[in-house]
């Protein structure tokens, strides 16, 4: 039996996640996005947010910045207490394992951020937290469809 996954409760969120599956990952071409799945840390349900992201070698970048909201999105939360997640590029669903960028290399990940969509630096600059960099490294099993 699989289990159920909550797809964002924000209607737009919801839409753009309905498209992305609908379209293997290619609901806004020319944009990279992955689907990410991450275990609630209060509700222990699977929760699911697209995101844009970076490739830096084989691992998958991504930031936590709600649109330079005060408050860390609930995906990032989520993946802070339980770093086991599912990523789908494409069509193709991975286990994979996240982690917050290092100080040391945040700086060089935020940039290749800021270049990919120049908004991040707005963002930066409309809120006071740090806009968390995450780290995405694919494990080496596949996993099945993540489920419509």
């Amino acid at each position: 039996m699989t289990e159920e996954i909550w797809d964002s409760p924000n209607p737009w969120v919801a839409d753009h996640i309905r498209r992305f599956v609908e379209t293997d990952g290619n609901a806004r071409p020319g944009m990279t996005e992955l689907l990410l799945t991450t275990r609630g840390r209060r509700s222990g349900k699977l929760r699911r947010t697209v995101l844009l992201y970076q490739r830096d070698g084989d691992r998958y970048i991504v930031a936590a910045s709600n649109a330079g909201a005060d408050r860390h999105p609930a995906w990032y939360l989520n993946l802070v207490a339980d770093p086991d997640v599912t990523l789908q590029v494409g069509g193709e669903t991975v286990a994979a394992r996240a982690r917050i960028a290092a100080a040391g290399e945040r700086p060089r990940l935020w940039q290749l951020m800021v270049t990919m969509m120049p908004s991040y630096r707005e963002y930066e600059t409309a809120t006071t937290r740090d806009i968390p960099v995450v780290i995405i490294e694919p494990c080496r099993r596949s996993v099945s469809p993540v489920p419509d």
